[in-house]
């Protein structure tokens, strides 16, 4: 292993300019690494096109300030305990006005500590004290956003950096194990919720009101439609900020449906994964039922969601599964604690460097799905 600490500048070159996570990873340009990314066009090209959704001058709107979001990106580095990407943020802030910490900016700062600490335990409270403090719904689905993506940003660096030989920040080692899940018996609405892992399928509901259809102007409405949005209360609620949620979408096809690599149950897997580490039941639900359709090992899916807060994620898998399942859940630990000792024990299990950048992807692309999911709403079961 050796240590690569990229220097960072005020601006990014013209030969990182494209891919961020290039540069902050010190992915060698004629890699097995470079090569996979590349494989993965669609994933790396709309990672960045999210970045820049999300931290670019054309890309601010509401009062989130591009001070402000530099500001809490390196705030939300720093609790993943990632010295890279903290190191970036800070930077990148020192380009614009340090932002006043008022009332309003404080309960922004607590709603990002909750959604990247511990996401399960957020409620629509939450909601409401940022109303409160003046931020509209745009405004905190933009801040949800923001957050979650640092946590998916800061975990596929973590696992490039891995792939390509660098030393990462491991904190205090601890057991990495499942994780805890909502157990009231109501939604905030009365409705039935969900008190444990299923492959059932459920449904869900905001908190914040998602956006009405006719809210949303003509290629507002085409954008939707396109990706079979326009009927589901999440993405409309995302929809607060479409350029977001287009560039996202985009990544999540590009990790998730794409040929070779990977097979496609092992990157449901990992959905199913990084889901029981951060208990949300709702997206374990539509994966682990994805995992068991793909895998016909139903009751080995069924096992995984069946472990019990503080139980061993891997117990009864295959060796393949057990190193997948490990190393997802040490990826998806807040902080991160996967090590090169655990890509290792993937490589031992006959896995390619594509196959361990598509695990890569898919248990990060869960740290944001997980987050937003957990924090603007939750889970019910549909009557029958």
């Amino acid at each position: 292993m050796t240590l690569h600490d990229p220097f960072i500048p005020e601006k990014e070159t013209a030969l990182h300019a494209h891919d961020l996570l290039d540069s902050l990873a010190g992915i060698a340009p004629d890699s097995e690494l470079a090569a996979a990314r590349q494989t993965r066009e669609a994933a790396t090209r709309h990672t960045q096109g999210s970045y820049e959704a999300l931290f670019s001058a054309r890309a601010v709107q509401g009062k989130l300030s591009l001070a402000v979001r530099f500001w809490l990106a390196a705030q939300i580095s720093n609790w993943l305990r990632d010295s890279v990407l903290r190191r970036y943020y800070e930077q990148r802030g020192k380009d614009v006005t340090v932002p006043n910490v008022t009332p309003a900016l404080n309960a922004a700062l607590a709603h990002a500590r909750t959604l990247t600490l511990h996401p399960v335990s957020a409620q629509a409270a939450d909601l409401q004290t940022l109303l409160n403090a003046g931020w509209s719904e745009d405004d905190i689905v933009t801040l949800s956003q923001l957050t979650a993506f640092i946590s998916f940003q800061s975990r596929l660096l973590c696992g490039y950096r891995l792939l390509a030989g660098h030393e990462v920040d491991i904190p205090q080692p601890h057991a990495v194990t499942a994780g805890e899940w909502h157990t009231q018996p109501q939604t905030l609405t009365g409705k039935r919720a969900p008190v444990a892992f299923t492959q059932a399928e459920l449904g869900w509901e905001p908190w914040i009101a998602a956006k009405a259809l006719p809210d949303f102007n003509a290629d507002e409405q085409a954008t939707l439609a396109r990706f079979g949005h326009s009927e589901s209360d999440y993405f409309r609620l995302l929809g607060r900020n479409l350029p977001v949620l287009e560039q996202r979408t985009l990544t999540d096809k590009g990790i998730f449906y794409t040929a070779s690599g990977l097979p496609r149950a092992e990157r449901e897997l990992a959905a199913t994964v990084a889901s029981k580490v951060n208990g949300c039941i709702y997206c374990a639900s539509v994966h682990a039922r994805k995992a068991s359709q793909l895998s016909k090992q139903q009751e080995a899916v069924q096992r995984l969601l069946d472990i019990a807060p503080g139980g061993d994620l891997a117990q009864g898998q295959s060796p393949r599964w057990q190193a997948q399942i490990n190393f997802v859940a040490r990826l998806s630990s807040t902080p991160a604690q996967a090590s090169a000792q655990d890509v290792a024990q993937l490589r031992e299990q006959g896995l390619s460097t594509l196959e361990i950048v598509d695990l890569v992807q898919s248990a990060a692309f869960f740290a944001w799905a997980n987050r937003l999911m957990l924090t603007l709403g939750e889970p019910y079961w549909p009557q029958a």
